[in-house]
């Protein structure tokens, strides 16, 4: 029995309910996160057999658990107080912290704070839950303080000193202890509320259900609270099985995630959790320099073509467009001296109707002109529909509309279809310079292998869309860090069209591609042996330093536990070889060579992506239903003029009730992402909203400066995994 499982069916036996958190981890594992602890023998060991090395938590439901953050942390500063607090069982945390755990005393109903006893001081007590030991985060593990280990059920524990049980009732409220009710006088006593007569128990006991369902409790809690209310209530009570049944019906329905997320103070609790690891935002670098939306010869001449020709000229969609059709066309013919190839995953961003298309058409005109039809495919139809098509023909150009569609569907995982689609262009990416076996098909032998496959992707999406989209595992997978994000901005004046063929130069390259046979004469498509393109001992000088820069950016990510930054600085290197690559082979068609402007370039280019993705996943990308809603506020903020908007207008945006409005606006008031501004009127005064930072004339986070700048990463996505239906107040 390993030793996760022994913990747990041990805690379980002391009378303690338990579940499982993602390894290494803080984030429940359990779909509706502490609510499904148990102390059922069956459940934890189905539990922990699928994850054996799952951390342990318990709910702190009637415990008081006193978290004391930091191993210098003096709280509470007196030797006396220190010993009491240190009387019961108090587990060492991997960051130099304690946890010490006591039981709530009778008539309490203490709740979850955070930083109210003292700095880096908060408790964790009905609605929240400790990792415990040996759980392991961050490579640290949780250990019992020496004869301060839990062995006690908890009904034995000890209660709180006296002063820290007085604090603990004055951050409560009315001491902890719940309000009698008094009944009018003359009036039959009916505790917490009005009789209930017959004809109206089973509606009125079904819609205080469901107001108990919305903010997330479970049938477990609504059955109880009914029962109470049935007793107490009822004139005459509801048989038993009734209510059940009124609590399961109710039990079915998915609970309001942004009622759950405000109830159980989900921001609060993540910044408190976040307050550990916490590091610089990063800092917008703004969308990328026109400059760098530039590579000589081949590409540029693709790009002019297309500007000159398309309705809407798209700077960003015309680059991207040719830098894909040059990657396909150099694709299993040429490789840097590393066996580094020109296959890329490209996405442009662009609104509807701002010129994604037209960069599609002239790729698919130059192509077919060459003789290279067969090398173009459409949407994915599947991840086998993928395999297939580069088993027919290894190198191909896939351009697909509104990827954000297909992210969607694998997000919500309900369709292996599209699940497999990612995996297969995972594995396609990372096989370019290798041999990839095809899949085996029931009751048949394996079709054979793709040989050195060269996949290029150019997707278009909408921006909004896009970010939305993403989900926890495409942002740490390594898919979204295999991607080139181009985003463009606001649709340029439009043009008359114009029917031109494509340039004689670029077709005549085109036609080249088609024809050059890298290697020794070998004449089969099916084993080339690509040219290698030399680097420049200048050049290959850059690449190591960018190489340095990117794992010093990685070590950073790593030390904060950023699992996003550590997915993008990972690829920085490999990016930026393949297209100082690719500017070689559109410079110099017959006798390349990567040198010092096409790294530097390069380096400018993946350099700028990495930080920009790292903002954009920060500023977009929501951890919990709560936080989607307050980024949804700052979003419809940006782009504003003054980027402000009136109260009035702001709420009818948003399409949500004025408590839930109000609580967006304090949160990100106390957060400092807005200022509050009460303007006089001839009428009434106006109350306005602005983003903090858009009277110096940029949004917030955004810092001078242009290209290459010293600014530090920094996580893109705190915690991003942690289930949008179950942010509990562990650190």
């Amino acid at each position: 029995m390993n030793a996760m499982l022994s913990a747990a069916l041990r805690y379980a036996e002391l009378g303690y309910r338990v579940f499982p958190c993602v390894p290494g981890d803080k984030r429940p594992l359990t779909e509706h996160g502490f609510h499904d602890a148990t102390t059922d023998v069956t459940h934890i060991e189905a539990w922990w057999t699928a994850h054996p090395d799952a951390n342990v938590a318990i709910p702190t439901e009637g415990l008081a658990v006193i978290d004391v953050d930091g191993p210098d942390n003096p709280w509470p500063g007196d030797a006396e107080k220190s010993g009491e607090l240190g009387g019961g069982p108090t587990s060492l945390t991997p960051r130099g912290g304690r946890h010490h755990i006591f039981r709530q005393p009778a008539g309490r109903t203490w709740n979850c704070t955070t930083g109210k006893l003292a700095d880096h001081v908060d408790t964790r007590a009905n609605g929240g839950y400790i990792v415990v030991p040996p759980s392991v985060v961050a490579g640290k593990p949780y250990s019992w303080a020496s004869t301060r280990a839990l062995e006690a059920g908890p009904q034995s524990l000890a209660e709180p000193p006296e002063w820290l049980t007085g604090l603990l009732d004055s951050l409560n409220g009315n001491g902890g202890r719940p309000e009698a009710h008094k009944a009018p006088k003359g009036a039959q006593a009916c505790p917490g509320g009005n009789p209930i007569p017959a004809g109206q128990r089973n509606a009125t006991l079904t819609r205080l259900a469901g107001t108990m369902r919305r903010p997330g409790m479970t049938q477990a809690e609504i059955l109880a609270a009914l029962q109470q209310i049935n007793r107490d209530r009822c004139r005459p009570p509801l048989a038993v099985d009734e209510v059940e049944k009124i609590a399961a019906s109710i039990a079915d329905y998915d609970p309001d995630q942004v009622a759950v997320a405000v109830v159980e103070n989900h921001w609060a609790q993540d910044a408190a959790a976040a307050r550990e690891d916490a590091a610089p935002e990063t800092p917008d670098p703004g969308p990328l320099p026109e400059e760098l939306l530039r590579v000589p010869g081949f590409v540029s001449e693709v790009m002019d073509h297309c500007l000159a020709t398309a309705p809407y000229p798209n700077v960003v969609m015309a680059f991207g467009g040719a830098l894909c059709l040059q990657a396909v066309l150099a694709g299993r013919k040429v490789r840097d001296p590393g066996d580094n190839r020109t296959n890329l995953y490209l996405l442009g961003l662009a609104h509807s109707a701002a010129g994604k298309d037209h960069p599609r058409k002239l790729n698919i005109e130059i192509l077919h002109a060459a003789g290279l039809s067969k090398h173009i495919g459409g949407q994915f139809a599947s991840g086998e529909g993928v395999q297939d098509a580069l088993f027919l023909e290894p190198c191909m150009l896939f351009q697909t509309d509104e990827i954000d569609g297909m992210l969607q569907s694998i997000n919500k995982a309900r369709d292996a279809r599209h699940e497999n689609i990612m995996g297969t262009l995972l594995t396609m990416y990372s096989s370019a310079n290798s041999v990839l076996p095809m899949r085996r098909k029931a009751g048949k032998e394996s079709p054979g292998s793709i040989d050195q496959p060269c996949l290029v992707v150019f997707g278009t999406a909408i921006p909004n869309h896009y970010y939305e989209a993403l989900s926890e595992r495409m942002l740490t997978n390594g898919f979204f860090a295999r991607m080139i994000i181009l985003e463009s901005g606001k649709r340029s004046a439009g043009q008359e069209p114009r029917i031109e063929p494509a340039p004689s130069r670029v077709l005549e390259a085109a036609r080249w591609w088609a024809d050059f046979r890298p290697g020794d004469g070998n004449l089969e498509p099916w084993h080339p042996v690509p040219r290698i393109v030399p680097i420049t001992h200048e050049a290959s000088e850059i690449l190591i330093e960018t190489r340095w820069g990117a794992e010093a950016e990685y070590t950073k990510a790593e030390a904060n536990n950023d699992t996003v930054g550590t997915a993008l600085w990972g690829r920085v290197t490999e990016h930026a070889r393949k297209l100082a690559l690719i500017y070689a082979v559109s410079e110099s068609l017959e006798r390349p060579a990567v040198g010092r402007r096409a790294v530097e370039w390069a380096r400018r280019f993946v350099m700028h992506q990495a930080r920009r993705m790292l903002f954009m996943t920060q500023a977009h990308v929501a951890a919990n239903p709560f936080h989607a809603e307050c980024l949804r506020f700052l979003q419809k903020l940006r782009g504003t003029p003054g980027n402000e908007l009136a109260h009035s207008i702001m709420l009818k945006r948003m399409k949500m009730d004025s408590k839930t409005f109000g609580l967006i606006v304090d949160t990100l008031d106390q957060r400092g992402d807005i200022v509050i501004r009460d303007q006089p009127t001839a009428t009434r005064p106006g109350r306005f909203y602005q983003l903090v930072g858009a009277t110096q004339g940029k949004d917030p986070g955004k810092e001078s400066g242009e290209g290459e700048r010293s600014a530090e990463p920094a996580p893109g996505v705190k915690d991003r995994e942690r289930s949008s239906g179950e942010k509990n107040s562990e650190r």
